[in-house]
């Protein structure tokens, strides 16, 4: 562990101490499963502390070497995970097809891609670091199930023999033979190693003779088509096709299996770290290729630009200008990081950023109107007047001039949204005010949105806006 400790002592100065005294016992004393594909959310509700502050610590941990970070595809339904990657650059396919759920899925980033960490082997060397040499309950556990499926801590083995009649480990090349007594109702062979299943209809009357079922596991078709079945024995042979172990395993589709997968916990997605400051400040070459473009169902966008920034360097002189602008840049970024937000660029005077909820925007919007009054008041002047603008919706996330960008109507809609706003309000779509987590930041601030209807530049028919005086 001495390297662990040494990796410890570095991570002190930059992350929370409590986060990352946590994180020393984490790496000591946790089982196995629990270094991981650790769910990021689930360890600071789990601890107590703040979710950015533990995102943060773990990215500055992955940094120095402490932890791997995977971008995994999930399975909507069941919570697989279909595709595990290093990076982003390395998720290049247009859909995603789950097995065991028989259904292809189209990835997003805030939905489908979730970010977990797990500890590398030189700092401690742990099961999943050699996965043909888990058990099957195991290799579900911490190869299978992404980090969103809240497995029980206690009882986790219990709850998997009410569900798998039996499994097998299959070497390279071998055959097994399994004779089981199948109940009536639906059941599946599942492989989680090649995603290899076989479906099992099981209805009718009972019977005493043994049915036959042959299953080749390879890795050129990994699902197949459902078959008929009476309750009853049944002899199974399987036989393993690959060049490595696989674990089939017979499940029975019911309560306790629909129990066990119906119970989800939320997950750090890639939507959310992408647009988190401390990912782009430490983690800038993991990002897209140039030719990728991936979909991001809803992020919201904030604008800002200073009004009459020309005037101001006429009236002040480059120098004072370059220093308030200075300090109106580092106020910003200050309260775009602690909102849960990330600038994605700056082109003048403006700043692009954004936020994985439209609550968050508002909030960082309220708090940069103030912040720059605060400004004001300690110049005796009026020199910084920030225009903003806010808008929620989908968008594409893109590489463009080696940085991480975003492209589609909903940021030509934010932008467009700021250029109308003055220096006294912040001017919202209806989509941002709308939502509820938004709708109580400006209660609790006693701010009542004013509707309007306008017409954006490129934009068709007239949008309904509002004005947050």
């Amino acid at each position: 562990m001495s390297e662990a400790t040494d990796l410890i002592a570095i991570l002190r100065q930059s992350a929370n101490e409590k986060v990352t005294a946590a994180i020393e016992r984490l790496i000591a004393d946790a089982p196995d499963h629990h270094l991981c594909r650790i769910n990021v959310l689930a360890f600071a509700e789990r601890n107590g502390f703040d979710e950015e502050q533990v995102i943060a610590a773990f990215l500055h941990a992955a940094s120095i070497g402490l932890f791997d970070i995977s971008w995994n595809v999930l399975c909507p339904g069941c919570g697989g995970v279909l595709d595990t990657n290093a990076t982003l650059k390395t998720m290049q396919q247009e859909e995603y097809f789950c097995t065991l759920c028989a259904a292809g899925y189209e990835p997003t980033l805030d939905e489908m891609v979730e970010v977990t960490f797990t500890v590398r082997p030189r700092v401690r060397r742990i099961g999943a670091h050699s996965p043909e040499e888990l058990s099957p309950a195991e290799y579900f556990r911490q190869v299978y199930w992404g980090s969103g499926v809240d497995l029980p801590e206690e009882g986790y083995a219990e709850l998997v023999d009410e569900f798998v009649v039996d499994a097998v480990e299959l070497p390279a090349g071998e055959k097994a033979i399994l004779s089981i007594q199948l109940p009536e109702g639906p059941a599946v062979v599942f492989e989680p190693v090649t995603h290899a299943v076989q479906f099992l209809d099981v209805k009718g009357e009972p019977t005493r003779e043994r049915q036959n079922l042959l299953m080749i596991i390879d890795r050129e078709h990994p699902h197949s088509q459902t078959m008929a079945f009476r309750p009853g024995p049944i002899r199974m042979s399987i036989e393993n096709r690959t060049d490595g172990r696989v674990l089939p395993s017979v499940c029975i589709v019911g309560e306790a299996l629909h129990r066990m997968l119906g119970k989800r916990r939320p997950f750090l997605t890639a939507k959310r770290l992408l647009t988190n400051q401390t990912f782009r400040d430490l983690h800038r070459t993991d990002t897209l290729e140039i030719d990728q473009r991936l979909k991001i169902t809803s992020l919201t966008f904030l604008f800002t630009d200073l009004r009459g920034s020309t005037e101001l360097y006429e009236r002040v002189g480059d120098l004072a200008a370059f220093d308030l602008v200075r300090a109106h840049f580092s106020a910003l970024n200050e309260i775009v990081a602690a909102e849960a937000g990330a600038v994605v660029k700056t082109i003048g005077d403006a700043v692009m950023a954004t936020f994985p909820t439209p609550h968050r925007a508002v909030a960082a919007a309220l708090r940069m109107r103030e912040a720059m009054r605060r400004l004001n008041e300690a110049r005796g002047s009026e020199d910084l007047l920030l225009k903003i603008g806010i808008h929620e919706g989908p968008c594409i996330a893109v590489s463009m001039n080696e940085r991480q960008d975003y492209f589609g109507q909903t940021v030509n809609i934010a932008s467009r949204v700021q250029g109308l706003a003055t220096s006294q309000s912040i001017f919202a779509t209806n989509a941002v005010v709308g939502d509820a987590q938004a709708a109580k930041v400006l209660d609790a601030a006693k701010l009542t949105p004013i509707s309007q209807e306008a017409m954006l530049r490129g934009i068709a028919g007239e949008m309904s806006l509002y004005v947050i005086p």
